[in-house]
């Protein structure tokens, strides 16, 4: 089964570390244009030249909406269209409920959540109109199954996970598919600060006795995204080493 994404221009948010870099690697290996989006631009820049030349790293805040339109249009302006939208960019401001501001509670809902509105809503306008397209956002398996001490960002993944589904039955006609991947523990700088007792234990919980790696994440977005997927939409994907069952 090879994918052969070559042809198609793919958008990374949050595509300069970690499981977004790991995503946009993918996407680009199989061929495709992959433009990354960060916050910080020089960022994004340095990780699409890792990438080699048909890749492009953009500054963009994806909880501001006018960056998203100018930098969506700019994307476009340079490789004339977008057919595949990973929605990556997410933050966390853990603590127990009442010890959650509305600051930590606006900023993770906004980056999760509204920044994946913002993008795929102008994204998407050029699928509409190629009737072809791709929008795979990345949730979490604490969107299914909760979490505590991370309200905020249970619900903004769990958001994420209606998103998907509304917009998937709204674009459907267009040949636009919307999918969610929901990863579990993935070894990430964020995991490898847990260490000790924490640790194993958190590696008990988990079937397959190991933390996964972006390249288990980046596998299942690159299947969403090629014809393989071509009848699949509003489904989420758990790749979680079995955690949640």
């Amino acid at each position: 089964m090879k994918i052969d994404l070559s042809g198609k221009v793919a958008v990374v948010t949050g595509g300069s570390r970690g499981i977004g870099y790991s995503i946009a690697q993918s996407l680009a290996e199989a061929g495709a244009t992959v433009a990354l989006l960060a916050r910080d631009g020089a960022k994004a820049q340095e990780a699409a030249r890792a990438l080699g030349d048909t890749a492009r790293g953009f500054s963009c805040d994806v909880v501001n909406a006018q960056q998203v339109e100018t930098t969506v249009a700019g994307v476009e302006h340079e490789f004339g269209r977008i057919d595949v939208l990973v929605n990556n960019a997410g933050t966390t401001r853990d603590n127990l409920l009442f010890r959650i501001s509305e600051d930590d509670w606006s900023t993770v809902l906004d980056t999760n959540l509204k920044g994946a509105f913002l993008v795929t809503k102008h994204a998407a306008r050029g699928m509409i109109k190629r009737r072809w397209g791709r929008v795979i956002n990345i949730t979490s398996v604490v969107g299914i199954s909760g979490n505590k001490g991370q309200a905020n960002y249970t619900a903004s993944k769990a958001g994420l996970i209606g998103l998907t589904k509304a917009v998937s039955k709204e674009l459907a006609s267009r040949n636009v598919l919307v999918n969610a991947v929901a990863p579990g523990f993935i070894d990430t700088e964020l995991t490898r600060n847990i260490s000790g007792d924490a640790r194993e234990a958190l590696i008990r919980a988990i079937p397959l006795g190991r933390l996964g790696q972006g390249m288990d994440v980046a596998a299942a977005v690159l299947f969403l995204a090629s014809d393989f997927a071509s009848y699949i939409t509003g489904q989420v994907l758990v790749v979680d080493g079995g955690m949640v069952l």
